[in-house]
């Protein structure tokens, strides 16, 4: 069992170490490719950017809003329209936690999928080959673009679904428990702090760096059978969220300390 356990340790350990190596390399060619290949790379960043956020946006704000309403429901449920009490529970609720974990696990349902599909018929049918033939890096051309739109699109998505959730908490209190605008800001802008929004949009950057890392690598990590493409999508999704639990625990911890 102890034999077991190292091995699963050590598995992890070098899946990470290979998921930075994917996040590094591609921040290198995002640099390069500003001196070579510029409009064909953009051309891709720009479609998954289309494809992960604007496509997304409909999804994430009608969740977010339920989302606000129901907490919101909740917490006068439990301690009655203390505006106060409130708005600092939804912003600790929904700023630190379920903004950037939600926003992840729908774009892993969306896009994660998706990604590692494409890579995996690329890979296939020999179009990566191709690509490399021409002289063209597939590295740059095919995974730079996913890793910084899917990580762009994260963090713009999860600042939409907060705000979101954020207005649709105070719509319900305004209508249902007739709670002051005036009193709901005052009480969401005593707590909201720098720190509280800068451990939103870390998490919201390291989930969206993963999680498209760990797609793009599964789905270029198929063989020569297409009974593997859809194995490679769903490790991939498995691994975006087991990846964004553990860094959800790791950065709250770390703010902690």
């Amino acid at each position: 069992m102890i034999t077991a356990l190292g091995k699963w340790i050590l598995k992890l350990l070098l899946t990470g170490m290979g998921l930075v190596e994917t996040i590094i390399q591609a921040f290198r060619n995002l640099f390069l490719s500003f001196k070579q290949g510029r409009r064909p790379i953009m051309a891709v960043l720009r479609k998954q950017i289309y494809f992960t956020g604007l496509e997304s946006l409909k999804v994430i704000v009608i969740i977010s809003v339920t989302i606000g309403i129901v907490i919101i429901t909740q917490i006068i449920s439990l301690v009655g329209a203390n505006e106060t009490l409130t708005g600092r529970v939804l912003v600790w609720v929904v700023i630190r936690e379920l903004g950037p974990v939600l926003t992840a696990i729908i774009i892993i349902a969306r896009s994660g999928t998706a990604i590692a599909t494409e890579l995996g018929y690329m890979k296939i049918n020999n179009e990566i080959e191709s690509i490399e033939s021409l002289g063209i890096p597939a590295d740059r051309y095919l995974i730079m673009p996913r890793i910084i739109g899917v990580t762009t699109s994260v963090v713009i998505l999860t600042i939409y679904f907060e705000i979101a959730a954020i207005l649709g908490g105070f719509v319900v209190a305004a209508i249902g428990w007739h709670v002051p605008f005036d009193k709901f800001a005052q009480s969401i802008f005593s707590i909201l702090t720098l720190k509280e929004l800068g451990m939103s949009f870390i998490k919201s950057l390291f989930f969206g760096l993963f999680l498209s890392a760990a797609c793009c690598r599964h789905g270029l990590g198929v063989g020569k059978s297409a009974t593997q493409i859809p194995q490679a999508a769903t490790k991939g999704v498995m691994q975006s969220l087991f990846l964004v639990f553990v860094l959800d625990g790791i950065i709250t911890l770390i703010s902690l300390l």
